[in-house]
């Protein structure tokens, strides 16, 4: 039977550079583990030379190593140069509010940053000679930026964005599945399968026409070489 050493150990979050993510992550690692609460409160240590007594002290000091810990943490997921910008390390909780202050941003930032991303959304076009797995990353980067900005991004609205903004020579695909689908209940990777079909289809036809004016060409040049050849007799 599985006891709790055999689990596999949770990673400890990494910054990247994107507060909300990370913070969400990070978040969830000390819930797990139970320390959340010395990074939400904190915990005061009383004034030198205060009488304590024999159970407070102990409490303190469970308090003390618990904090030690989380700060461990902390430190692993904080990269060095950051962590020499934060001037104050006592506790694990003025860690934690130095980082959200320097990393979260104000609302004006924010709203300004999801501005941007919108005008982004909206004038985004499918390149020519780009893919549809390429498309759809790309859309998805931009769509997931918002959602992590506070913006209530759908699915639907997702899916309408593609539809009207793929390339001409996906016309008649999008012209069907608007046509014998509820687009209100078309699913992101539904679509994706279904314009991956046809991308499929045009490439092979692409190939066959291809390789059909190959042979013509062929046939053409090998006609006029017996020609000459049948001259010159």
């Amino acid at each position: 039977m599985a006891t709790d050493n055999n689990f596999v150990q949770l990673a400890i979050p990494r910054f990247d550079g994107h507060y909300d993510h990370w913070s969400m992550l990070m978040e969830n690692f000390l819930r797990s583990k139970e320390y959340w609460s010395l990074v939400e409160t904190g915990f005061v240590e009383p004034e030198s030379g205060a009488t304590m007594t024999e159970a407070q002290q102990r409490k303190l000091d469970e308090l003390s190593l618990k904090d030690l810990k989380v700060k461990n943490y902390l430190f692993q997921a904080i990269d060095r140069t950051i962590l020499e910008t934060i001037l104050k390390k006592d506790t694990s909780k003025e860690i934690w509010d130095s980082m959200k202050k320097k990393y979260k941003g104000s609302v004006k930032v924010k709203r300004s940053q999801l501005q941007a991303l919108r005008r982004d959304f909206e004038t985004l076009q499918m390149k020519q000679g780009e893919s549809v797995n390429e498309y759809f990353s790309r859309t998805m980067a931009i769509a997931n930026k918002m959602r992590l900005q506070g913006d209530s991004m759908t699915d639907v609205t997702i899916v309408e964005k593609i539809l009207r903004s793929m390339t001409p020579k996906f016309d008649y695909i999008v012209c069907s599945i608007e046509e014998s689908n509820d687009v209100d209940e078309l699913s992101i990777d539904e679509l994706q399968s279904s314009l991956l079909v046809h991308e499929q289809k045009l490439n092979r036809s692409s190939t066959t026409t291809e390789e059909q004016a190959l042979n013509v060409s062929t046939f053409a040049e090998s006609s006029s070489s017996r020609g000459r050849g049948q001259g010159r007799d």
